[in-house]
């Protein structure tokens, strides 16, 4: 792989906006292509915006900003992307349209240019046998907002040749983030563990717990924010459109407890957007607010689902919702998804507000006990065999006392 100088960028959303923004702080000269003049327009405005308002800050002189900004270029042409030595697509999370991109990537770029897709779930295989060459293209997924959040998964496909991982590594340490290599499977290795993780956070919701209660559990063991918090943050929507997304291709995990977010987007209540999701937000403020509005959304969902309300403790919150993510962490291990326990804890670490103080979800785990866990897992499967199923990973790491 050469030397990477300049950077196109294919969609002009927040993502692709906030990946221009990375690779521009970099020294990188970035082509940023849409095909909607209104679209780059957005995006131009949020970029000045960010940069102004770190100067504002005093974060970065005005100097710096005026030539990050300056190395941004806005074009509708995809041929702008001819000389360009890596080219990152960054458009709506459609298999379809994702191919189409990579298609007229591959026809377009260098043949040793670097090709990347921003896909968070997708197959990146079948994103990279759109173009030809697909020892040159892997997946960077970054996290939202991308010229902020610091992790970067670089997913090697079947294909993905070593030299290509390595350049995207450096690559991605170039651009300020922390980069960590895994395989190419449905939600990669952060998102596919989050499924269980959400699972089990709408299970104690529907056992009786109130969705404050499940946050309040989480954040003080440590989680930067809970997650019907950070549900509200990023929109109640977004998560509904991914779990029919996932229905659609077939990728929807047979686990599947509650049709909370569905009732949830039905009853308009799409979080921190429109001030009311499973907190009630005041204009400006980002204040979670208790709206008895969602007591009775939950107390439908439990009738339907003919389940009888308790009061899940604290600590069964916890360990519900982080076990679930051990149990899976376990499986990717297993499957090769990720090199070593480290790399998950890296990931959640960075990328999902998992408290650093413990290490972890996997290295929290080896410190209460892999024999302790796996007996607690035991426990919940007596009950919910479909979706607390011990991994044999986990099993094996039990034995030894260590993953």
């Amino acid at each position: 792989m050469t030397e990477f100088k300049t950077a196109g960028i294919v969609g002009a959303g927040t993502m692709g906006a906030g990946i221009a923004m990375s690779f521009a702080s970099a020294g990188i000269d970035v082509r940023l292509i849409d095909a909607s003049p209104d679209a780059l327009a957005r995006a131009g405005t949020l970029i000045e915006k960010n940069f102004a308002s770190q100067v504002q800050r005093g974060k970065l002189a005005q100097s710096d900003a005026d030539a990050i900004v300056g190395r941004v270029t806005r074009t509708e042409n995809f041929d702008d992307l001819a000389d360009v030595d890596v080219a990152v697509e960054a458009v709506f999370e459609d298999m379809e349209i994702k191919r189409a991109v990579f298609g007229r990537l591959g026809a377009i770029c260098r043949a040793d240019a670097l090709l990347a897709t921003n896909t968070s779930t997708l197959d990146v295989d079948s994103i990279a046998h759109a173009a030809p060459g697909a020892d040159r293209a892997i997946g960077m997924h970054f996290f939202s907002p991308a010229h902020v959040m610091k992790l970067l998964e670089v997913v090697r496909g079947a294909d993905t040749s070593a030299d290509t991982i390595a350049a995207t590594v450096a690559l991605g340490k170039r651009l300020g983030k922390v980069p960590v290599v895994v395989g190419n499977c449905d939600g990669f290795v952060g998102n596919r563990m989050l499924l269980g993780y959400k699972r089990e956070a709408d299970f104690v919701v529907l056992a009786g717990a109130s969705p404050k209660r499940v946050d309040d559990a989480l954040e003080a063991f440590g989680f930067a924010m809970g997650p019907f918090a950070v549900s509200d943050l990023a929109g109640i929507d977004i998560g509904w459109r991914s779990k029919h997304e996932r229905i659609k291709r077939g990728a929807a995990p047979p686990f599947a407890v509650s049709d909370i977010p569905d009732a949830m987007v039905a009853a308009d209540r799409l979080g921190q957007k429109n001030g009311r999701g499973f907190y009630r937000y005041e204009p400006g403020d980002r204040k979670r607010y208790a709206d008895p509005a969602v007591d009775t959304i939950l107390a439908a969902e439990r009738s339907r689902a003919g389940i009888a309300p308790r009061d899940p403790s604290d600590e069964e919150i916890v360990e519900r919702c982080v076990y679930a993510l051990v149990n899976e962490g376990a499986r990717i291990l297993g499957e090769g998804m990720a090199d070593t326990a480290a790399d998950i804890d890296t990931i959640w670490a960075n990328g999902y507000g998992f408290p650093k103080a413990r290490g972890g979800p996997m290295a929290y785990a080896e410190s209460v006990g892999l024999a302790t866990v796996r007996a607690r897992i035991r426990q919940f499967a007596e009950s919910d065999p479909a979706f607390w199923r011990p991994s044999e990973t986990l099993d094996a790491a039990a034995e030894r006392g260590r993953f």
